[in-house]
């Protein structure tokens, strides 16, 4: 039987950006805003699908720091079609250096440490200068299954996008919208080092929103959001009920078992699983009812049913090398399997965090873990980030927490 979770993870595409890294006179660089999107990512095909649809043109780009090539392409575009999943923000103050996050807390503890903030430290005083803040969404029209992440420390992104985010989370599922960039002017007092005193510095900056194709009142009543393949129809409204009231309800899952049996493959499975898990018909946050369980016990029949017959057993060992007449061995040439990351070495740039997270799956079975006493103790050590938020080093930080036997 197939581990569902890895199977659906999503997976981060490439990154959506409102700034660019240029280099000064003096042979440094300085950070540059921009008031249209910037998009990177490591395949040069969904970008080249981004800048035939938003415009400007795919370049090579080195990410700083080092690492693996990638690509970047500027769009003419300050407004992008994406669809949000449930709860795509996540925020954390934070300080970073050259080996990693040094400091993540809420503003009053450090989930690193699991300790109070100590209003004197250093990282601390860093790290609330400059609140990170995440956005996952789905670009509506460029291939691939994903998401993209765009990343903000700006306080106005900071205090709207969560509040975007738990409104579109009520409607459940994923919904139809837009990320935009908004213009924006602030006015402040600041001193006037040429004449003495003040003056007023006006400021005009760009700040990312997210936006809906329909009225709040249209969203909640379900329209607006994505009917998935496994469906035949819109979705329906969370308090929407048949015209023959509460008796007539249709059993949500019926669909689905239609579908699970048709299926004929585990990746076929795996989109039928991932659909049932947009509408909140399985997974953590699914209920438990008698329909729910049915579902998941043919889910798991049909599995067995389609999983690939095992591999033929490995051929017998060649038989032992022997010498020549002059006592000398023919030399053997053996090719080493990439193995997965080691636990107690730092991630390398490039560093796959499904390989990773597949590894801490692992080790957490070797110690009578399941796939969701994983999940939550990679929450509970993590101070909440979920593992589908997780950069490779996190991925990686959690990894050597469970295998050197920290307590959570």
């Amino acid at each position: 039987m197939p581990i569902l979770d890895i199977q659906k993870r999503a997976r981060e595409l490439g990154r959506i950006r409102i700034g660019q890294v240029v280099p000064t006179s003096n042979g440094k660089t300085r950070p540059e805003k921009l008031d249209r999107f910037r998009l990177t990512s490591h395949s040069r095909p969904l970008l080249e699908k981004v800048a035939e649809l938003y415009g400007g043109e795919v370049a090579e780009w080195q990410p700083q720091g080092g690492g693996t090539k990638a690509w970047e392409v500027i769009t003419d575009s300050k407004r992008l079609p994406i669809m949000v999943p449930p709860q795509p923000v996540t925020q954390w103050y934070e300080y970073w250096t050259g080996g990693g996050c040094k400091h993540r807390c809420d503003g009053h503890t450090n989930v690193l440490t699991d300790e109070l903030c100590d209003p004197e430290d250093f990282g601390h005083q860093e790290a609330i200068k400059r609140p990170t803040t995440r956005l996952n969404v789905v670009l509506r029209d460029v291939e691939g299954i994903g998401v993209w992440r765009l990343e903000t420390h700006g306080f106005n992104a900071a205090v709207e996008l969560p509040d975007a985010a738990e409104f579109l989370a009520a409607a459940g599922g994923y919904v139809n919208g837009w990320v935009s960039l908004e213009p924006r002017t602030s006015k402040a007092e600041v001193p006037d080092r040429q004449n003495g005193g003040t003056k007023i510095q006006t400021r005009h900056f760009h700040v990312p929103i997210i936006e809906i194709d329909v009225t709040p009142s249209e969203l909640m009543a379900g329209r607006g959001r994505v009917a998935t393949p496994a469906l035949a129809g819109p979705v329906p409204g969370p308090a929407a009920l048949p015209a023959g009231g509460p008796a007539a309800v249709v059993n949500p899952y019926v669909e689905y078992h239609r579908q699970v049996e048709a299926a004929v493959s585990l990746d076929a499975l795996s989109s039928i699983w991932e659909a049932a898990r947009a509408q909140n018909l399985v997974g953590p946050t699914a209920s438990a009812t008698p329909e729910a369980a049915a579902f998941l016990d043919a889910f798991k029949a049909r599995a067995q049913a389609v999983k690939p017959p095992a591999a033929e057993p490995a051929p017998a060992a060649a038989a032992e090398p022997q010498p020549d007449k002059e006592g000398a061995y023919e030399a053997e040439v053996v090719e080493e399997d990439t193995p997965f990351p080691d636990p107690g070495a730092d991630v390398q740039a490039g560093a796959d965090a499904d390989a990773i997270w597949y590894q801490a799956v692992k080790a957490g079975g070797e110690r009578g873990m399941g796939l969701s006493a994983v999940v939550d103790d990679f929450k509970a050590r993590m101070g909440g980030l979920l593992p589908d938020d997780a950069s490779a080093e996190e991925l990686q930080h959690y990894l050597g927490l469970l295998t050197a036997g920290v307590a959570a």
